[in-house]
């Protein structure tokens, strides 16, 4: 198969909004530490390259993307130190050899120049949260990639930027009737516990615009949903699968 150009759209956000429920800032917005979720991008992003295709970082302001502290644990990786090194080095070699540190602002990336690209990935890690569901090229660029049908894929908080499809456009949102998989409300509602605070919830708001929420038992153990052009999962342990299906989607 000859290689494709790939889209990877990343936040912008260092932190995302929490509203303290406990403790001295109960009841105050603050900024809690956030990024993208390593292992979210880091699985579908080697196996992108492995199979040759060329990836191109982008954000809504072409800052430099951070890690969520979280998704660089060991227990995020179940205490496989050596996983955790290689998706690590993986990053480290994109911002030597590939402008990981200097992604694309998204309003520089034309319709012309996305006619190029034949596939749009969105990793997750609550960062999103702060930027990707209200940005007008975000959801542009979505909207474009639903009109020509082109795969498009979005892991766990990553969904969250399908509702900037609003911004653009005619201000519908574009992926009403989809079936949709996304970090679910219940999984929220742990990290919440874990955190002292309330969050946006993702799966809610795609249920408010008209999405269809897939939260079985399967989805939950890392299962994705592909409707029509969109592929998406739920948390980290669908990073795997998702990486597979899209490499099967954009080699048609």
């Amino acid at each position: 198969m000859p290689p494709k150009k790939i889209l990877i759209v990343l936040s912008d956000a260092h932190s995302f909004p929490l509203k303290k429920t406990s403790g001295p800032d109960a009841g105050k917005v603050v900024d809690q530490p956030s990024g993208f979720f390593l292992m979210e991008l880091a699985k579908p992003l080697q196996k992108l390259l492995d199979s040759g295709h060329e990836v191109t970082f982008a954000s809504p302001k072409g800052q430099e993307p951070a890690p969520d502290p979280n998704s660089e644990s060991l227990l995020a990786f179940a205490g496989n130190f050596y996983e955790r090194r290689r998706e690590n080095e993986l990053i480290e070699r994109m911002k030597r050899e590939n402008g990981f540190s200097r992604p694309r602002p998204l309003s520089s990336i034309s319709d012309e120049e996305l006619a190029t690209f034949a596939g749009l990935f969105i990793p997750g890690g609550h960062a999103p949260l702060a930027d990707l569901g209200d940005d007008k090229d975000m959801g542009r660029i979505l909207r474009y990639f639903h009109k020509e049908n082109k795969p498009t894929a979005a892991i766990c908080h990553g969904p969250y930027a399908l509702l900037s499809t609003k911004k653009a456009g005619d201000g519908d949102f574009v992926y009403k009737g989809y079936h949709i998989t996304s970090w679910s409300d219940v999984e929220e509602k742990a990290m919440e516990t874990l955190l002292g605070g309330e969050v946006e919830k993702v799966e809610s708001r795609l249920k408010e615009e008209g999405a269809i929420m897939e939260t079985g038992v399967s989805e939950k153990i890392g299962g994705t949903t592909l409707h029509r052009e969109l592929l998406t999962g739920g948390n980290p342990m669908a990073a795997d699968e998702l990486g597979n299906r899209f490499l099967r989607m954009i080699s048609v």
